[in-house]
């Protein structure tokens, strides 16, 4: 059967799925983003590989946006990647996006593009653990699991493909600095398995993931340039917190501070009484918790905005996000 829109478009970015050791033997120690995204594509969807039934009738397109190791993503790239992402998925023909990525900071890019590309349209985000030359390299069936995905979901939604998994942007994160299946999505779980080629999805899982209420004024073409994006920090609760790391960003000039606050995010109270004041000048504030699974839940304790189910990383995104939001409503 011929696919409706028959194009999936493939954006390189680098990461280790491009990466290359010094010998097949090496998956630990190798250089991130040697291998180009046509590079890559040619291991899973060359001419002598056989494709999966889903992706008959597709095409592929492929540009390298960047070619990078994730732990040096920047908002430069961010900002171009989402372009090329809404480029792509406002023509027709083009069905979704996949897009290969570093591990290190993929959940953050994820919830990046969820919030800003606004089309009801799929993007697949895809990695690897080990390098493209290891002898038991994760890239290639990652990037065929990713393309199959692509074909095959519908509608809006930022997805993760890899180990044999799909997870949604809401919830996934790396949770492992070695493994294969690095990343989860803590009481969430993934919404789909895949085996042999074929998806199994977890029953209610697609009717449960977030739909996003997206602000009209948050697409990738509205968005100021990145140079004007504001400074945005994370700062930890623990114990024998202190109040200087608060005074020395306030006195730097920081717009924005998520909390990695203990437990159901709660706070010391010299570092709370710090945040308050910070608050008084004008500094965006947004409560988050260390633990890596559940939301934080709203209490009365509560004297900031909270993230509710974002981890910090991705708190740090949204609070991002909510100051331009505001910054752009005040210039109109």
């Amino acid at each position: 059967m011929q696919a409706k829109n028959q194009k999936i478009v493939v954006l390189g970015t680098g990461g280790t799925i491009a990466g290359e050791s010094n010998s097949e033997n090496e998956g630990l120690s190798y250089q991130a983003a040697q291998r180009s995204i046509h590079d890559l594509m040619q291991a899973v969807a060359g001419k002598s590989q056989a494709l999966p039934e889903a992706l008959i009738g597709f095409q592929f397109d492929t540009e390298q946006v960047s070619q990078i190791d994730s732990k040096d993503m920047d908002f430069d790239i961010w900002h171009r990647l989402a372009l090329r992402c809404d480029h792509w998925l406002s023509q027709a023909d083009v069905h979704s996006v996949v897009i290969t990525h570093g591990t290190d900071t993929l959940e953050e890019t994820a919830y990046f593009l969820s919030q800003v590309v606004q089309h009801n349209k799929p993007i697949v985000l895809t990695c690897a653990m080990r390098p493209a030359n290891f002898k038991d390299a994760d890239g290639p069936q990652n990037m065929r699991d990713a393309l199959n995905a692509a074909s095959q979901l519908e509608g809006q939604g930022v997805w993760l493909v890899a180990a044999g998994e799909i997870h949604h942007s809401q919830y996934v994160q790396k949770v492992h600095p070695t493994r294969l299946n690095a990343f989860d999505s803590g009481e969430w779980g993934p919404v789909a398995e895949m085996r042999d080629d074929q998806i199994y999805w977890r029953q209610g899982a697609l009717e449960n993931c977030p739909q996003n209420q997206w602000n009209e004024g948050m697409t990738i073409q509205a968005l100021a340039l990145p140079t004007e994006w504001p400074w945005v920090e994370i700062i930890t609760n623990h114990v024998h917190a202190t109040a200087k790391h608060v005074e020395v960003l306030l006195d730097a000039g920081v717009d924005g501070l998520v909390v990695a606050g203990t437990g159901n995010g709660s706070i010391c109270q010299v570092t709370k009484e710090a945040l308050l004041k910070a608050q008084t000048r004008g500094v965006e504030i947004c409560l988050a918790s260390r633990c890596n699974q559940g939301p934080v839940v709203q209490t009365p304790n509560h004297v900031f905005q909270i993230a509710k189910e974002l981890n910090p990383s991705k708190a740090r995104v949204a609070l991002i996000l909510n100051i331009l939001s505001k910054k752009q409503s005040h210039n109109n």
